[in-house]
């Protein structure tokens, strides 16, 4: 085919589809013409894509101003999922209070029965709450005990150093979902856990917090720490990308870094997951179910 043959071709082509095609609309008893437009098949192709494009953007932004948006997978804000957890321990809260209201009409039922005697102590299991402030009375004997031991180590220092992490009532978020590929091991330095992730997802805040370390480390690649109010630091380490800086304030469940495979020590897409407490080291998997 010559390049002259080629241009006709061409022109034809573009010819065709602006050719334009009238559509008319009569009126049946008069057959007089009420209506009538043109339309070319290159028109009719531009009409479809705008309309498309309109139906797109107005069905994304309906998902993104109304609540339609916390069902889709992942897109589930994190107060959302505060919330659920909030909701959670209420749950729980009232369980607990409900069981001890059966037991305490058991007790009152077996009383007045006759069945149980007045003066005995039935313990309400271990759902019973103990006042914190509520002291047994001492004898004589036990005072003077206490009074000696409390003599005897008042200059024993190592007492004095409890370093035993503060769990209760605190929920720790899985920073990221994954399989654990190596443990927490003392013995040959390795202060965490590493968890092989899916490559760029998201790396997120086991507790709220503020972030007091970003930066690049040969060994461990990009690297950011968290403090918490609690005396816990959390360090997630091997990241593709950090997504917080110094100083900013994150919240439980929160984004801060993608997962990566960044750093020499690293074999492979994961997340290096460190816990430590006061100084010290703990193993995650006693505070998170992975």
């Amino acid at each position: 085919m010559t390049q002259k043959q080629k241009k006709n071709k061409a022109r034809r082509f573009w010819n065709q589809i602006r050719f334009k095609y009238k559509l008319s609309f009569f009126n049946e008893n008069t057959l007089e013409e009420v209506w009538s437009f043109r339309l070319s098949q290159l028109s009719a192709f531009i009409v479809l894509v705008v309309f498309a494009f309109l139906l797109i953007s107005l069905t994304a932004f309906i998902i993104v101003i109304s609540p339609i948006r916390n069902y889709l997978p992942g897109y589930l804000d994190v107060e959302v999922r505060k919330e659920i957890v909030r909701n959670a321990l209420r749950a729980d809260s009232l369980e607990r209070m409900i069981a001890i209201q059966s037991l305490y009409l058991d007790n009152v039922a077996g009383i007045l029965s006759g069945t149980m005697v007045l003066d005995s102590i039935r313990e309400i299991d271990s759902l019973a709450q103990v006042r914190s402030d509520f002291e047994i009375p001492r004898s004589v004997v036990e005072a003077d005990f206490v009074r000696t031991f409390e003599e005897e180590e008042k200059y024993n220092l190592g007492v004095l150093h409890t370093n035993t992490p503060p769990a209760d009532g605190v929920f720790f978020y899985k920073p990221v979902n994954g399989l654990i590929s190596a443990r927490y091991e003392t013995d040959i330095r390795h202060y965490g856990i590493d968890l092989i992730a899916t490559p760029n997802e998201s790396v997120v805040a086991t507790l709220d917090g503020t972030v007091v370390y970003t930066g690049f480390d040969p060994n461990y690649g990009n690297v950011i720490q968290l403090q918490h109010k609690n005396g816990f630091i959390s360090i997630y380490k091997h990241n593709e990308l950090l997504l917080r800086k110094v100083g900013d304030q994150v919240v439980a469940g929160e984004a801060i870094a993608l997962v990566g495979n960044t750093g020499e020590l690293s074999t492979g897409p994961h997340l290096h997951f460190e816990l430590w407490y006061r100084g010290a080291p703990v193993n995650p998997e006693e505070y998170i179910a992975f």
